[in-house]
């Protein structure tokens, strides 16, 4: 789901505190760390300036997708280092939430923009190329200046105020552009499995899509007052003690 948003995609749980955040491995583990997140920033910096040049080049973003997608495609299929770090222990956040969150851009980037070509120039995909691009400059930045110790103000107010707007846009870009999708994938059968067949099963991935589609309702409000709550319990120091499931 979008924010990775500025739920923390790679993690919904905050890393508020990077201190916190290194759990074992001492030096080494943060040196890592330090430099995942550099790299991630600067990747991401990437995306936006080869954007913004393709735009002022060509005076439109038709094209834009297929201009930026290597890069698109290497720097989000490489977050799924994010799970790894949560599934040893280097982080504190839960493997569950994080690999979601992973997980569901992958699935936007590879099985759904990737693999259907025609909706590569719909307008909801720039929406939520331009949200992530804006969320993860401003997490991964946010994640290096607070393990370098020397977090600037706006950087943290950034954090913990873009996502009242990027989240719920981009979740609207991701819904739209599955939507665009559903009658390409009806009509080639695209990832489908047809009975009969050896193994004796059958999978529709336009209702797949539509199972997805619909898993936004439940997920996007616990994500979204989750990071409203962490906003809450940073900027303004209320203490936030979250009820068991």
């Amino acid at each position: 789901m979008a924010p990775s948003e500025e739920d923390g995609n790679g993690s919904a749980e905050e890393k508020e505190n990077s201190k916190k955040a290194v759990r074992r491995g001492g030096a080494i583990t943060t040196a890592w760390l330090i430099f995942y997140n550099i790299t991630m920033t600067a990747g991401w910096l990437v995306l936006a300036i080869a954007m913004a040049r393709f735009y002022l080049e060509k005076g439109t973003y038709k094209g834009l997708y297929k201009s930026i997608q290597k890069t698109l495609k290497f720097f989000q299929t490489f977050a799924l280092l994010e799970i790894i770090h949560c599934a040893v222990g280097v982080v504190h956040t839960s493997v569950l939430v994080t690999g979601v969150q992973v997980c569901s851009r992958i699935f936007m980037v590879w099985f759904i923009t990737h693999s259907i070509k025609q909706i590569q120039n719909e307008d909801s995909v720039i929406i939520f190329l331009v949200v992530w691009t804006v969320t993860e400059i401003t997490r991964y930045s946010f994640y290096t200046f607070n393990m370098l110790n020397h977090l600037p103000y706006f950087i943290k107010w950034a954090r913990y105020n873009f996502f009242i707007i990027l989240y719920p846009v981009g979740v609207v870009g991701e819904l739209l552009t599955i939507y665009a999708a559903l009658p390409y994938v009806k009509k080639s059968g695209i990832f489908s499995v047809r009975l009969p067949n050896k193994y004796n099963v059958s999978f529709d991935y336009y209702y797949f899509l539509l199972i997805i589609m619909a898993s936004y309702i439940p997920l996007f409000p616990q994500l979204y007052f989750h990071m409203l709550r962490q906003r809450r319990k940073v900027l303004h120091g209320e203490v936030i003690v979250e009820k068991d499931d």
